[in-house]
């Protein structure tokens, strides 16, 4: 009886520690992101690897247009890629002036197709490259560009399993 006692204290505080973590990281100010999505300047960690809470923090106060310029630099995409891939006029990303951020629905494409292209230069260890690969036809998706498929969220699944294929050493 003793040891159920123990096990559920330990969960009860285990859950507690989590759960003030949460409300912790929900009630940060907003951060500025002057890097990028990619590689956030308030952290170590790359964007992949922020923590669910950060993420969904960083969207509900929404993208800045300064963040948003800086992926899309990274990226090396244009205004016309961008507007097709996250479903917006491209004077919706363009009106936008220095810390103006975002809508909540669009930053959460823009955070989604970040995370994306962060998990793509962490895997293949250059930006350089990955760029180039997402724009390639790729026979595991039967000849489609990896990029032609990051519109909805169907195919950025799809296109995250494929890299996560190529992290893991299985052909794609």
């Amino acid at each position: 009886m003793k040891k159920i006692q123990e096990k559920s204290a330990a969960k009860s505080k285990q859950y507690t520690d989590t759960e003030d973590r949460a409300a912790l990281t929900l009630k940060e100010p907003a951060l500025s992101y002057g890097t990028g999505l990619i590689f956030p300047m308030h952290t170590s960690k790359p964007q992949r690897k922020m923590t669910t809470f950060e993420k969904i923090g960083l969207i509900r106060e929404g993208i800045s247009k300064r963040d948003f310029e800086d992926f899309k630099q990274k990226a090396g995409l244009d205004y016309d890629q961008l507007a097709a891939t996250l479903s917006v006029a491209r004077a919706t990303l363009i009106n936008k002036k220095g810390a103006e951020k975002f809508n909540q629905t669009l930053s959460e494409k823009i955070m989604s197709l970040a995370d994306i292209y962060s998990y793509g230069y962490e895997v293949f260890e250059d930006n350089k490259r990955f760029n180039e690969w997402i724009f390639r036809p790729n026979q595991a998706l039967g000849g489609i560009p990896p990029y032609d498929l990051l519109d909805n969220q169907y195919g950025r699944e799809e296109i995250k399993d494929l890299i996560g294929r190529i992290d893991y050493g299985v052909y794609s």
